[in-house]
């Protein structure tokens, strides 16, 4: 099995609501997580300047714990993230 196919098999479709949290907690943008991963993300934004650097992503707008991300591809308003230690 290549490569590929195993990044495939070990994603989840999700589709749910979720929060890009940026600048400490201070600012809050909408997003929907398309699928997850152990390790990352495919999520749709409608600012991708908004996941420019690194930033948390929660499943609740008033968390304040989330998974630490870094952007690792973009394909219009969907992002490829994964997560940081």
């Amino acid at each position: 099995m290549i490569d590929a196919e195993k990044k495939r098999q070990s994603r989840k479709s999700v589709r749910q609501s979720a929060w890009i949290i940026l600048d400490g907690g201070f600012a809050r943008r909408p997003c929907t997580v398309i699928d997850l991963s152990v390790t990352g993300a495919k999520i749709d934004v409608n600012d991708t300047s908004a996941a420019s650097a690194g930033f948390q992503l929660t499943f609740s707008p008033d968390a304040r714990t989330g998974r630490r991300c870094q952007a690792v591809w973009r394909s219009g308003t969907t992002l490829g993230v994964r997560f940081i230690a």
